[in-house]
């Protein structure tokens, strides 16, 4: 064998094991999500192209390094598709809509990571032990602190200072649709409104609740944050419109499908934020050491044509403190 051959041989050899372990670290990862969310509904979509977007400018694509399982849940499976997420091993898990999914997949492991988005109060929810610290196997993005509910209904009171009494939607079934309900309570006799609760179990209890509500005086909406009052905003938006009934909402997309002023922080954002913390953990950081993080900004926004069609002329005050005005 001729000298230059030797070594061309024994230079390849040298290089098979070094691909080996290239091959065995480039391993394909994997990531449960977890919704609580029809799989054609728009908010949840573009939820979660946020989140791939974000993990593919990190270096995570779905397909290549990388395979994202996703289960689209409802009240009455949420549990079993938690329960298949876990069972297939993943990596990472995302809860992606709120306190229902965090703690169906909290039921279903103690040990794989979860990462959460839109949560309230996760630490009286048992999700966490501390914000700074959260100790399980869990950590994400809370959205606002309940207290953040009764400024819904000084918004109310300030877009339509006619209003005496509000119903308030919200999902009896989750503890953060009772301590919004609580925090919109606390606020009211100041404000002289009569506060009542609507559960959003299904599309026909909230028409038959809201309908009764409107046949009295003076009337508005507040709708509370959560997965059913995101799901029921179609049917909820068109009852605040066929009532001539002024409504406040926690999000941007309320406002956008037709309805007349939010404030709550960017949601789709957290979705971004949290494809970081998937990164992190799949690089080896543990959930435990990973600080629950709170929104950075807050948004208002008015849609002038459904102030209009209500009557209501909006305060200058108001206008000018608003991130967005939709015409």
């Amino acid at each position: 064998m001729r000298r230059r051959e030797f070594i061309t041989i024994i230079g390849g050899a040298a290089t098979w094991p070094l691909a080996a372990r290239a091959q065995q670290s480039e391993r394909m990862r994997r990531i449960g999500v977890l919704m609580y969310l029809a799989a054609d509904d728009a908010e949840a979509q573009a939820r979660l192209a946020a989140f791939t977007q974000a993990l593919q400018q990190l270096g995570w694509s779905d397909g290549g390094n990388l395979r994202i399982d996703t289960r689209w849940a409802t009240a009455d499976d949420i549990h079993r598709h938690a329960a298949e997420l876990a069972a297939l091993a993943p990596d990472v898990l995302l809860a992606g809509t709120g306190t229902a999914t965090v703690s169906a997949l909290l039921q279903a492991t103690r040990t794989v990571p979860i990462v959460f988005v839109t949560v309230i109060d996760p630490v009286g929810a048992g999700f966490v032990a501390r914000l700074a610290q959260p100790g399980g196997n869990a950590t994400g993005f809370t959205i606002y602190e309940y207290s953040m509910s009764g400024k819904w209904l000084e918004l109310l009171k300030e877009i339509a200072p006619s209003v005496k009494r509000a119903a308030v939607l919200r999902d009896p079934a989750v503890a953060s649709g009772i301590g919004q309900f609580g925090a919109v309570q606390i606020v009211a006799p100041s404000l002289g409104v009569q506060v009542s609760p609507v559960d959003v179990r299904d599309a026909s209890e909230i028409e038959r609740a809201v309908t009764a509500f409107a046949r009295g005086l003076n009337g508005g909406l507040i709708v509370t944050a959560g997965a059913l009052t995101i799901s029921h905003r179609q049917p909820i938006i068109a009852l605040a419109a066929r009532h001539k009934l002024p409504a406040v909402y926690p999000a941007r997309f309320h406002v956008t499908a037709g309805g007349l002023i939010s404030y709550g922080p960017d949601l789709i954002d957290q979705f971004r934020r949290a494809a970081g913390y998937v990164d992190r953990i799949l690089k080896g950081e543990k959930p435990a050491d990973l600080p629950v993080q709170a929104p950075t900004k807050y948004e208002l926004v008015i849609n002038l044509n459904t102030a209009k069609a209500l009557g209501l002329d909006i305060p200058p005050t108001l206008l000018a403190r608003a991130d967005d005005v939709i015409e």
